[in-house]
């Protein structure tokens, strides 16, 4: 298995490349690994289905340029659809505030960067905004 290197601020650590996930997801699916029970893909869907809200509204206000919206939308849409649920890997016992699903919204970022890798400097600079 190939892995790449992912950041955040407790350090680096290894994801597996054909994974979208970034390193919270990573570090909660190492120590967190308690029962078998996934976060339910509804769950899952529903927080989707929240940040293409979002990305309506905030294109609207104009908080986030049209194309970024797109992004957004489209990845979402692709969560929505279950195209990507082998890509959340949590299992349902997390500590209490639910971080750990919370930050795997990663995914919608790496599948940001997936489908639209000509706006990768525009997606980082409007991240660090938003």
């Amino acid at each position: 298995m190939k892995f790449r290197k992912e950041f955040d601020s407790i350090g680096s650590i290894n994801v597996p490349s054909d994974k979208y996930w970034g390193a919270s997801t990573q570090r909660s699916k190492k120590y967190f690994d308690i029962g078998e029970f996934l976060v339910r893909p509804i769950l899952i869907k529903s927080i989707a289905i929240i940040k293409k809200a979002a990305a309506r509204v905030h294109v609207k206000e104009k908080q986030i340029l049209p194309n970024i919206s797109k992004v957004i939308i489209k990845a979402s849409d692709e969560v929505i659809s279950g195209k990507l649920d082998d890509h959340f890997p949590l299992k349902v016992w997390q500590t209490g505030s639910g971080t750990q699903t919370n930050m795997n919204g990663q995914l919608i970022q790496q599948t940001w960067v997936e489908i639209m890798k000509q706006l990768l400097e525009l997606i980082h600079s409007q991240e660090k905004v938003v």
